[in-house]
């Protein structure tokens, strides 16, 4: 039986998160206001911050941003190729963007 806290199992709910902050440009507070939660089984912004497949990063004049570390975005590579929204940038294009 797996546990609620085994972090595979939260596999969904991150690729529900990566996918999410990868459609748009996301403040720090959206995302706390959005993905953050008490609830210790559900640990969604904690556990993609540990595997570090998320990043805070400070742009001068404007709030701080969350975006997709190179590691997160290998992880939904991975698991969604070809599977993205109309409209959301590809991960091709995203990279670039840090360069």
């Amino acid at each position: 039986m797996t546990s609620l806290l085994d972090t595979s199992s939260l596999d969904p709910l991150i690729l529900d998160f990566l996918e999410w902050i990868a459609r748009e440009p996301r403040s720090y507070a959206e995302v706390m206001e959005v993905w953050r939660t008490s609830c210790p089984r559900l640990t969604v912004w904690e556990d993609a911050m540990d595997r570090g497949l998320v990043m805070r990063r400070a742009i001068r004049g404007q709030p701080p941003q969350v975006e997709l570390t190179p590691a997160g975005l290998a992880f939904l590579a991975s698991r969604r190729e070809g599977h993205f929204p109309a409209g959301a940038p590809s991960l091709q294009r995203m990279h670039s963007r840090k360069g």
